[in-house]
């Protein structure tokens, strides 16, 4: 019941490492795809949050000058 396999060469070897390797690459593209609108979206709700809340503490610290003529 033992059948003879061919011994596997340097050939065979190449080719599976590069249909894995051209899978691989499939996939990073297509999460890069994905991934930089997001990124640039949540870039930007970071800076709008930022601004809010620094717009918030300035005008709760903001010093209130009284100007008075004599």
């Amino acid at each position: 019941m033992t059948t003879e396999q061919a011994p596997i060469s340097r050939d065979d070897i190449e080719s599976k490492f590069r249909e894995i390797k051209d899978e691989v690459d499939n996939v990073t593209n297509s999460a890069k795809n994905r991934a930089v609108p997001a990124a640039i979206g949540g870039g930007l709700i970071v800076l709008i949050i930022m601004f809010l809340l620094g717009r918030r503490v300035g005008s709760k610290r903001s010093a209130v000058v009284e100007i008075r003529r004599i």
